[in-house]
């Protein structure tokens, strides 16, 4: 039976390289998959699903304002598809939430979408949030803080290694731009100072 999965974590948990890894065990067993990933996200080249640890593959790209649910069905009219794999969910709208909702319901495909839960200032984004709604399955990617608790949260960092508090919610970067951290560290590092117990 067909669901929409939302793989959550922060950044540098390894999302990009659960995905690949996913759609690989799929293509070794003969079936073919579908990738997307935001048009916006360009850091591994336009159209390009890529991990920290070297591996990656072309993808098909989003967009704002794109019915994803008639580009899926394009891609299943074309031919077989078992699974449809999102990178970089977060940027979905959540319109486009609902419509991935729908191909699952109707065109009967799996889709697996791999993204942020929260931004830099502790916020769930727009397409995350439609995703904890309406996902039929969720799963955490972890990955830990520098104490060696899990990290949930991530700061943003200007050139100089400052902590920024404030900005858009969407600046496309990756270690050289943002931290994941445990609650409690990220709230030390955006000053708010927990009381020792």
């Amino acid at each position: 039976m067909a669901k929409l999965y939302f793989n959550f974590s922060t950044m540098n948990a390894g999302k990009s390289t659960v995905l690949l890894q996913a759609s690989h065990n799929y293509i070794e067993r003969g079936m073919q998959t579908y990738l997307m990933t935001a048009d916006l996200d360009d850091r591994a080249g336009q159209g390009r699903i890529a991990s920290r640890i070297g591996i990656g593959v072309d993808a098909d790209t989003f967009t704002r304002g794109e019915d994803l649910f008639s580009k899926i069905e394009k891609r299943l009219s074309a031919g077989p598809c078992a699974c449809v794999f999102i990178d970089e969910a977060q940027f979905l709208e959540p319109e486009q939430v609902w419509q991935l909702a729908r191909a699952v319901d109707d065109l009967k495909v799996p889709i697996m979408t791999y993204g942020l839960r929260v931004d830099f200032q502790g916020e769930l984004f727009p397409g995350s949030a439609a995703l904890l709604a309406l996902a039929d399955e969720m799963r955490e990617v972890r990955t830990i803080c520098w104490c060696g608790k899990k990290a949930t949260m991530v700061v943003r960092q200007d050139e100089n290694g400052q902590v920024l508090t404030d900005g858009d919610q969407v600046q496309v970067g990756g270690n050289e731009t943002y931290v994941s951290l445990c609650r409690r560290h990220w709230r030390e590092a955006v000053g708010d100072r927990p009381r020792d117990t």
